[in-house]
């Protein structure tokens, strides 16, 4: 493709007379893109826009490989080492401190497709762990792209990241980073890089989800590039008694992974707030920290010397810190079939936090059909989740018959239940043992699900009951169960 053809379709060019004609690089970085999109959204490659771009590369001097979707961009770098550095940082927006070079935004516009493209357009079928390791690497060089560094993105851990010169306070004013537009109003990346981390992370999940994971556990070297998500986690508690050497411990490095990220989060939103009313019968501590120095000023007023200027201290006032801490019964069941995962994974992580605080007894239950008592290990939730057996259906009663001896003294006992109370044609018994339950005294707190999203999906017929039973259906946002069980704690 030429400069003469180009300038052939409709468009505007200053300072020539006659009829406008499109900039020349216009022309070449909308083929680019036109091209980007139409891969994108079908895999069926089309011919005009293939020759077309096939032409604005070679034109520009560069490889041809970058036309490849089956060509890693590692593969294109080995082959042509001068591309690194344009990859790195090939998103950030620049500082806006002259004109444009629209030569150099159509070079930046093949490199951008090439990336997008690898990383965006997975296809259907099954994935080999020779795919998977090589949508990471262009994943890797993505989040290079986006000023990141390689796995940045997919951890979480970029935050509100503001890549590179020209980005400003996150306001994105600045040239377009990927040539598509003209120039102006660029992607905000401080908020662009946060939202795409979890959009990479799904992919990844989805190609594992395609292939044979086994395959990938058995390398440890595939294995530890694995980004631990919930759909990934779901996959190993499901597979887990299939595997064994080298697969199974790779399988649990991952689940301990994705659990000790999870209860450092979770952990900070339970002690945001301190457990127990404050104990007044109980002398305050007589240290620096909490000493009450507008009390203390203002039961001294009486000693203000006038004539010195001086105020005289007889007494000493502190604040009181001690708390009451009535032994609390913590009991948590949980829904482990199909459908409750991610409320399975949750909740497992948060009972542990909850043991760990002093004078809660937490005990927990999982259950499908069947019901397990994970009491022993729920300090441990790495281990509590290794002895669960996800799948099946739900069989309420009997985790009900499990749990109900454990209430001790009803008025200082707290019953979680979460599911999304879909039973095998007995919501009546286990309504009848919840209605009994809490008339008893416990504090029961019925939990649609517990995600990271506050998706929830409830049986309408239990969910109109716990209504009139004035204990509703919370919401199914981890935080909101957090703080229900922080208000009966307190």
């Amino acid at each position: 493709m030429t400069d003469q053809t180009t300038e052939q379709t409709t468009g505007h060019t200053e300072g020539t007379d006659g009829p406008p004609v499109a900039d020349p690089h216009d022309n070449r970085r909308q083929v680019l893109y036109w091209r980007l999109l139409a891969r994108l959204f079908d895999h069926e490659e089309q011919a005009t826009l293939e020759s077309a771009s096939l032409a604005v590369v070679e034109d520009i001097g560069l490889p041809s490989a970058l036309l490849d979707p089956q060509t890693s961009v590692d593969s294109v770098v080995q082959r042509h080492p001068e591309l690194a550095a344009e990859f790195d940082g090939l998103m950030v927006p620049e500082a806006d401190d002259g004109p444009r070079d629209r030569a150099a935004e159509v070079r930046r516009a093949a490199l951008a497709s090439k990336v997008l493209l690898n990383v965006f357009a997975t296809g259907n079928g099954t994935v080999t762990a020779g795919q998977l390791a090589r949508w990471q690497s262009d994943a890797g060089w993505l989040e290079r792209a986006l000023g990141c560094r390689p796995g940045e993105l997919r951890g979480g851990r970029a935050g509100g990241r503001t890549a590179g010169p020209g980005a400003g306070a996150g306001h994105g004013v600045g040239p377009d980073p990927t040539g598509t537009g003209g120039g102006g109003t660029t992607p905000d990346l401080s908020r662009l890089i946060p939202a795409m981390g979890p959009e990479l992370g799904a992919i990844e999940a989805d190609l594992v989800k395609r292939m044979h994971l086994r395959e990938v556990l058995a390398d440890p070297k595939l294995a530890a590039q694995l980004t631990p998500s919930m759909s990934l986690i779901e996959q190993l508690l499901r597979d887990k008694n299939n595997l064994s050497g080298v697969a199974l411990a790779n399988a649990k490095a991952l689940i301990r992974r994705y659990v000790d990220e999870v209860a450092d989060v979770l952990r900070t939103q339970v002690e945001k707030a301190s457990v127990g009313a404050v104990d007044r019968s109980i002398p305050p501590k007589r240290v620096f920290r909490n000493l009450d120095l507008d009390r203390t000023i203002w039961k001294n007023l009486t000693n203000w010397s006038p004539e010195e200027q001086r105020l005289y201290v007889d007494r000493l006032y502190y604040r009181h810190t001690a708390r009451k801490t009535t032994p609390q019964r913590l009991i948590v069941v949980v829904d482990q079939s199909g459908s409750m995962v991610d409320s399975m994974v949750n909740c497992t992580i948060l009972a542990s936090i909850f043991a760990g605080l002093p004078k809660v007894d937490v005990h927990l239950i999982a259950y499908d059909t069947r019901a397990i008592d994970l009491t022993p290990w729920v300090n441990d939730p790495f281990e509590a989740l290794l002895r669960t057996n996800l799948g099946g259906g739900n069989d309420g009663p009997v985790a009900m018959a499990m749990a109900r001896p454990k209430i001790t003294d009803p008025a200082d006992t707290v019953m979680v239940w979460i599911s999304d109370f879909y039973e095998f044609d007995r919501s009546q018994p286990l309504y009848e043992g919840i209605e009994a339950v809490h008339r008893s005294g416990v504090k029961f707190i019925p939990v649609g699900s517990v995600t990271s999203s506050g998706r929830q999906e409830v049986n309408p017929w239990f969910r109109e009951r716990f209504k009139a039973l004035g204990t509703p259906v919370i919401s199914g946002h981890i935080r909101k169960l957090v703080r229900e069980l922080k208000t009966f704690l307190a």
